[in-house]
């Protein structure tokens, strides 16, 4: 599976970006898809994820309220609306999905259970 995500660019502190990511296929052994970011200087983290099977999403803390994670009826596309943007949301951001099976929704969020990413989309937000 491909994945390409698109959107991203320069916004000011308060402003709106939608990201993109297109799968070219999405198979069945897909348990979710996840938008992760990386800040320069940081660990790449959990942003909002989006369960394959019955559509359940899962946000960071950070951007709860202001993120909305959700996809296309054809379910190849998953986007990521983001909402009144901070100069803090300044990052990488990547999309991926994970394969492996997790007993506990606390881990839908940890980038290291993610084993299939596409490259990066960059989202700069001014202050």
């Amino acid at each position: 599976v491909q994945l390409q995500a698109s959107g991203g660019g320069l916004v000011q502190s308060g402003g709106s970006l939608r990201l993109s990511c297109l799968a070219s296929e999405l198979t069945a052994d897909v348990r979710s898809i996840g938008w992760f970011r990386r800040a320069p200087g940081k660990e790449r983290e959990g942003v909002a994820v989006i369960s394959d099977s019955d559509g359940s999403t899962y946000y960071a803390d950070s951007v709860k309220g202001r993120f909305t994670i959700s996809r296309d009826v054809a379910g190849n596309t998953v986007y990521l609306q983001m909402n009144n943007l901070k100069p803090e949301d300044t990052a990488v951001y990547h999309c991926a999905t994970r394969h492996v099976a997790l007993s506990s929704t606390r881990y839908y969020l940890d980038p290291v259970l993610y084993d299939n990413w596409g490259q990066g989309t960059q989202v700069t937000v001014s202050s």
